[in-house]
């Protein structure tokens, strides 16, 4: 199970490979080749001196024109320690596997991309033995997936869209057009999508919106994030506790949402006792434009 955002961020593309050659092309507009094969590699560059190095994600791409290794660094933070390993890592692997390198920074943080993206020169100043030049993909250039049709049609970029900007007053029609999606997908590879933007989401309010979107759509029991709030609510082992908790899932969806929740409608949704009627306004919810809506053939 991910357990970081700094995990997501890179394993997203170990999960899904092709996503890569996808946001290099459409996001960051550089022309990489199709490749005809993408397979990751071990990420441990220990030498036979103690001292550990390790990448977080790498991936051998053989293409048309030539085999290129992706070196994906996830980054929260600046951190100037990079000047040094990043270089070392590129021509570590370039000995060591005869291919050309390609550094790829993922981050969350606009100030993280943009240190990020200034080359590393190593020499004189008017004359650079090594330059570095990093590839960013943050919440300056990776597109906000906010409509169904779109998430629908690329769910890894959606899942991406949602880890990089999955807060604020976008969040809701960002993991709204997610949840969506997500039920096009195979399931296994849909729970790991589901760990990585849960693993992503800093602000609570975006992470309980999310949680409160998969148990809405009856696909969060399905993945292992599901155990911890499964265990609550044996400790609760009430059936008014699991009444309640549905019922207030409603509101904050409608709530999360924008929308208006008069008293009545409140106050009807906290009367409800049937699970199974919880249920299906939790599913309205996600989608009304009116909290009206939620009674609608009633």
């Amino acid at each position: 199970m991910v357990g970081s955002s700094h995990e997501a961020l890179h394993r997203i593309f170990q999960k899904d490979p092709t996503l890569l050659t996808r946001a290099l092309q459409r996001v960051l507009h550089v022309p990489f080749p199709e490749p005809r094969q993408i397979a990751a590699l071990n990420v441990d560059l220990t030498e036979i001196e103690p001292v550990e190095r390790r990448v977080d994600t790498l991936l051998r791409a053989e293409t048309d024109e030539g085999t290129y290794l992706f070196v994906i660094e996830s980054q929260g933070k600046v951190d100037d320690r990079k000047r040094g390993s990043w270089p070392y890592y590129l021509s570590y692997l370039y000995e060591k596997y005869r291919c050309e390198p390609v550094l790829i920074v993922v981050t969350q943080n606009s100030a993280t991309a943009k240190w990020a993206s200034r080359p590393i020169r190593l020499g004189f100043r008017d004359w650079h033995s090594l330059t570095v030049r990093p590839l960013v993909l943050g919440p300056d250039n990776v597109p906000v997936i906010a409509d169904e049709q779109s998430a629908v049609r690329d769910v890894p970029i959606a899942v991406l869209s949602a880890m990089t900007h999955g807060r604020g007053r976008q969040a809701p029609a960002i993991l709204e057009s997610l949840a969506t999606a997500l039920q096009t997908i195979d399931d296994e590879t849909a729970a790991v999508f589901v760990q990585f933007v849960d693993s992503c989401l800093a602000d609570p309010q975006a992470k309980q919106m999310w949680r409160d979107l998969m148990t809405a759509t009856q696909y969060f029991w399905r993945h292992p994030l599901a155990e911890q709030v499964r265990e609550e609510g044996r400790e609760e082992g009430r059936e008014e506790g699991r009444v309640e908790a549905k019922a207030e899932m409603v509101l904050h969806l409608l709530q999360w949402r924008g929308i208006e929740v008069p008293d009545a409608v409140r106050d009807r949704v906290n009367a409800c006792t049937d699970l199974n009627r919880l249920e299906a306004w939790a599913q309205r919810a996600m989608h009304a434009e009116d909290a009206a809506e939620l009674f609608d053939g009633e």
